[in-house]
């Protein structure tokens, strides 16, 4: 891999809305990507392992529940704080973020949002510092897009529950410490329950042979009569919606991050394209090229926008669940159509593990499918504006 020397695209001088703290964050999140991420990832990548060692790293910057109030572990900053933190680590490797993105929004945030006192007070400062990992358990085998058909359950047995079911597609299931597992109970309503790694019957075999997300740990979660004490459900929220809230805060910051590993993708492109010499002279002077290229940073910049903008309305808790759908759909096809016209733009060389771009494309395939496939958000879109869902 070669040196990292990223400079970030800012064609509409955006830094000029952002506060100080914003800028601080984003520049302490990209020393630490191009000091421990970008040097390693390339191999890890190869490999097909999560490089677990950027745990402890990634706690140190914050990365783990940003926004959740330093009373509880997190570092207390604004969403668009996480949103430029995701972007940038992101930006070093789509599974990065997603670890982030899981340990965040959909294992700090359901505990914040949907637990109470206790359950915060056990957990969150140990997820915020990296000493638990946790993972998120909604999607199985027969139902993805489709989450409210779940058939794993739970029965109430006196002085606990007894959890049936298995979850798949699971981010950081492999290693988890607790995993936010949603399940319905003998009435068919949606619950959370917090499943600690050391319960009986609890498994989480891994998901090899990937072609995408290669340094991150994908698995399954197994459920063979797990006994779950009663002090582990989430009492605050319950149906549907409850999961779906944890999504709304992983969508968002899917939004932001894929900004960053298209404008890592530009900048490997551009940079290439004034160096590489075709026909005696900088293939950056072709009119083809200056396309692709000048597409690239209005796509960016449009990005950008949509999400700063968004990012607002997230900080006014004015943001809609149809809103970040938009953003997240829009910002992972423009990025993965950068990484492709990107892919290009290096010829042969761009295949190699010499440049990041392939491994952003092959990376963002995942990132375009999950936290909500592409066509789902254009459906939400669509009810949004018309009234009538068309998901069935």
């Amino acid at each position: 891999m070669r040196p990292d020397l990223f400079e970030h695209t800012d064609y509409y001088l955006l830094d000029e809305l952002l506060t100080d703290e914003h800028k601080l964050v984003r520049e302490a999140t990209r020393e630490w990507v191009k000091r421990d991420i970008s040097p390693i990832i390339e191999e890890y990548a190869q490999k097909a392992k999560f490089p677990e060692q950027t745990i402890k790293g990634l706690a140190s910057i914050g990365a783990f529940g940003p926004y959740i109030p330093t009373e509880y572990g997190g570092a207390g900053l604004d969403q668009i704080s996480y949103g430029l933190m995701m972007q940038e680590i992101e930006r070093g490797d789509s599974g990065v973020r997603s670890t982030c993105s899981v340990q965040s929004s959909l294992v700090m945030y359901p505990i914040f949002k949907y637990g109470n006192e206790e359950q915060r007070k056990k957990y969150l400062p140990k997820l915020a510092s990296g000493e638990y990992l946790g993972c998120f358990g909604l999607t199985e085998p027969n139902f993805g897009s489709n989450p409210g058909g779940m058939v794993t359950n739970y029965k109430d047995m006196g002085d606990h529950f007894l959890l049936n079911g298995a979850k798949t597609w699971i981010s950081n299931s492999p290693f988890c410490d607790i995993a936010v597992v949603w399940a319905k109970n003998e009435e068919g309503r949606i619950h959370g329950l917090i499943v600690e790694r050391d319960m009986e019957g609890f498994s989480t075999p891994e998901t090899h042979n990937k072609w995408s997300l290669r340094a991150s740990s994908t698995g399954e979660l197994v459920f063979d009569n797990v006994k779950v004490p009663k002090a582990n459900i989430l009492p605050n929220k319950s149906g549907l919606g409850a999961p779906l809230g944890c999504l709304d805060s992983a969508r968002y910051g899917i939004a932001w991050g894929a900004i960053g590993a298209a404008m890592d993708c530009y900048d490997t492109a551009l940079r290439y394209s004034k160096e590489r010499v075709q026909f005696d002279r900088p293939i950056a002077g072709f009119q083809l090229q200056q396309k692709k290229l000048a597409e690239m940073v209005t796509e960016i910049t449009k990005a950008q926008l949509l999400t700063f903008r968004l990012g607002q309305l997230k900080n006014e808790e004015k943001a809609t669940t149809a809103q970040i759908s938009m953003a997240k759909r829009n910002n992972v096809d423009m990025a993965l159509k950068i990484a492709r016209d990107a892919r290009q733009m290096l010829g042969g060389m761009g295949i190699t593990g010499d440049y990041p771009i392939m491994r952003h494309m092959m990376n963002l395939e995942s990132v375009v499918t999950y936290e909500g496939t592409h066509d789902i958000h254009l459906l939400i879109t669509g009810m949004d504006i018309t009234g009538l869902p068309a998901f069935s």
